[in-house]
């Protein structure tokens, strides 16, 4: 068992999205998905939409698009994530696999790509664009693949700052200074992205920006501050996230960004 799997075996991932701060990200990501559904709808009246959620977890973005009445095949690298989503008793197709290889899926396959968690954890930049190529080659013309970026900024100032660990970031050295960027190795968990990184990415496999946002926003800097709403004052709060989460100054400095790309 690897590394990212016993990670995964103790991390609450079905639990995540559930309080608030996830609701913000579920909601917000699954806001821009539905817009995309109902454009393909739109030019595909007479069928379903076909989708693949790759790095599904246990499954809560596979299990509500099932249920919105989509195909849905989900795939994770983690055997447990797979047989938490399997006890669900859904329609969904679930699988155990990894976004750098979909060899199993032919071209052309799907119309809507999730790529909700595999760039978290794939730290060389090689693997980052051999995921994109074959996200690429497996949707259809006129599809497209939300890619989700865990951002620089938010976890330096988070757990360097927030949490107090800087100085041993400093000393272990996992972050260069003179750009405040961090620094993943093959022993870590999790690669942390700029802006730019998620363009160029995007670039290298021959992909087009369609839009780009910020799922979490402010989000989880006021964790706290979110579960103590009102659910009135939480609407609120949803209300001015949906309304300026493209904005481009919101962009990086939030946890989770995720690009809308197009071939």
């Amino acid at each position: 068992m690897g590394k990212l799997e016993r990670y995964y075996n103790k991390f609450n991932e079905e639990g995540r999205l559930t309080r608030r701060h996830g609701i913000v990200e579920f909601e917000t990501t699954m806001h821009f998905v539905r817009k995309e559904i109902e454009k393909l709808q739109v030019a595909n009246p007479n069928r379903k939409i076909d989708i693949l959620d790759c790095g599904c977890g246990t499954g809560k973005y596979s299990t509500t698009l099932w249920e919105e009445g989509h195909n849905v095949t989900a795939m994770d690298l983690v055997s447990h994530n797979v047989t938490q989503l399997k006890k669900k008793n859904t329609g969904v197709i679930a699988m155990q696999g990894n976004a750098i290889d979909l060899s199993r899926f032919n071209d052309q396959t799907f119309d809507i790509i999730l790529l909700l968690g595999p760039m978290y954890h794939l730290i060389t930049e090689m693997e980052r664009i051999t995921a994109l190529k074959e996200s690429a080659r497996v949707v259809r013309p006129g599809g497209c693949i939300f890619v989700a970026y865990c951002m620089n900024e938010y976890s330096v100032i988070t757990y360097g700052f927030k949490e107090g660990h800087m100085s041993e970031i400093i000393q272990a050295g996992k972050i260069d200074q003179s750009a405040g960027r961090l620094i993943s190795t093959d022993e870590e968990l999790y690669w942390y992205a700029r802006l730019e990184d998620t363009e160029s990415l995007a670039k290298s496999a021959s992909l087009q920006r369609k839009y780009i946002f910020s799922a979490d926003g402010a989000a989880n800097y006021i964790r706290k501050e979110l579960s103590a709403m009102s659910q009135e004052m939480f609407d609120h709060f949803m209300q001015y996230h949906l309304a300026t989460c493209l904005r481009p100054e919101l962009m990086g400095a939030g946890f989770h960004t995720v690009d809308v790309l197009t071939k």
